[in-house]
């Protein structure tokens, strides 16, 4: 009996010190958020502002929130970029900068930080990979992994989140000596480097998936989405997406790609064309399963509800709509105007569209029929399109334009 209880206070104890993970897009980069009893419908002038934050820097990328500190990336002085910790009433406990920010267009900060032990991984505009120690910003490590591995990226600089897996933090290097690094979350030294598929990188952050027993990497370059073996490096397969980028509007692929049940959905704006692959068993070959033409989200992501695929498309750079694709026919459900397009979460089965021309939110039912809004703000403030995409942490709503963050409180 003695040996029982101390065999189920191990576990609970071992469960207790789980890896809590914030990172890009949610916990796990699909978009969808865990908060429970949020709101179903906001007052007519929306929720309730919680927090104001002024002066964070300049930057398209999410705040994250971990153990109630707020963090976020900006450019705050000369062209470095910066990581700000705040608590929760907005008041800065330390900032610290990372790496340098991409100088030329659109050089506003673009990494979300990846939280997990007390540990924050960045890569900056530049392709400098480093962990900083999330309780007072001092560096643990640091990297220059595109001058130390040759990396080549794409004309608006390097616009990648740090995806872990269970010993490594991963970065995508493009260029013809390795496609994609991994660094020792610890330590920072060198654990493997890919061979080289060749081209530029894209600018889309990697997710980590799990087939039957194999943990793979999906990663983008400008040409390819790639699967590689998160044990070894080794790339299982390539599957080729210059048939799908049509026009002159090519080796862009800015979303990461959502994964459910073997198969694998890939978009990336510009009149391309969306496509879904389906993943062999022993995960080492991919085909194609359908294309769709409509669903061409360009920066803003989308998220997969019941069955259905929800987001935008690009008609041009100021005009989209909003788009709703069935996940496993590729059917079209819905494509409908909505100012233009824009960035898209989940949580608590409600999605929130944020179009990046005005900063209107909408609070909108998944259905297959029809885009339904329930309630809708607009952030007033800031400057810049709003490209940086919502996230949600413990009843609050986290938005950002260019300098300014607000929190606002969601839960019901």
């Amino acid at each position: 009996m003695k040996l029982l209880l101390m065999i189920i206070l191990i576990f609970i104890i071992s469960a207790a010190s789980g890896q809590e993970t914030v990172q890009w897009r949610g916990p796990y980069r699909d978009g969808i958020y865990p908060d429970k009893n949020l709101l179903k419908k906001w007052p007519e002038s929306g929720p309730t502002i919680d927090c104001e934050i002024f002066g964070i820097g300049k930057g398209y990328s999410q705040p994250v929130v971990y153990k109630g500190i707020i963090y976020v990336t900006g450019i705050k002085k000369d062209t470095m970029d910066v990581i700000s910790a705040y608590d929760q009433r907005g008041k800065l406990i330390w900032d610290q900068d990372y790496g340098r920010s991409w100088p030329n267009s659109y050089p506003d900060s673009r990494c979300t930080p990846t939280i997990q032990n007390d540990k924050i991984y960045l890569i900056s505009g530049m392709g400098e990979v480093c962990c900083l120690d999330a309780r007072d910003g001092k560096k643990v490590w640091f990297q220059d992994a595109q001058k130390e591995f040759q990396g080549r990226s794409g004309f608006w600089g390097i616009s990648e989140s740090v995806l872990l897996t269970d010993m490594a933090a991963l970065y995508v290097t493009g260029g013809e000596e390795t496609t994609v690094v991994s660094f020792d979350k610890i330590t920072g030294k060198l654990i493997w480097k890919t061979k080289s598929v060749g081209g530029t990188s894209s600018y889309a952050s990697s997710q980590l998936i799990e087939r039957n027993g194999m943990k793979i990497i999906l990663a983008e370059t400008a040409n390819s989405l790639i699967g590689v073996n998160s044990a070894d490096g080794e790339i299982l397969w390539n599957f080729d997406l210059t048939p799908y980028e049509l026009g002159n509007w090519g080796k862009i692929n800015p979303n990461t790609p959502i994964y459910y049940d073997g198969d694998i959905f890939e978009t990336s704006g510009y009149n391309h064309i969306a496509i879904m692959v389906s993943l062999s068993a022993n995960g080492r070959s991919v085909s194609l399963k359908w294309k769709n033409e409509v669903i061409d989200t360009q920066i803003g992501g989308d998220v997969l509800f019941e069955g259905n695929l929800y987001g935008s498309n690009w008609i041009n750079n100021n005009k989209g709509k909003w788009v709703s694709v069935s996940w496993q026919t590729g059917k079209t459900n819905w494509e409908k105007c909505w100012h233009t397009k824009g960035s898209i979460i989940a949580a608590d089965g409600l999605l929130y569209c944020l179009e990046e021309k005005g900063g209107n939110i909408a609070l909108v039912q998944p259905d297959s029929t029809d885009f339904k809004i329930i309630s809708t703000f607009k952030f007033d403030g800031g400057e810049g399109p709003f490209w940086a995409h919502p996230a949600i942490y413990d009843g609050k709503l986290y938005l950002r334009h260019g300098n300014i963050l607000r929190s606002y409180n969601i839960k019901r």
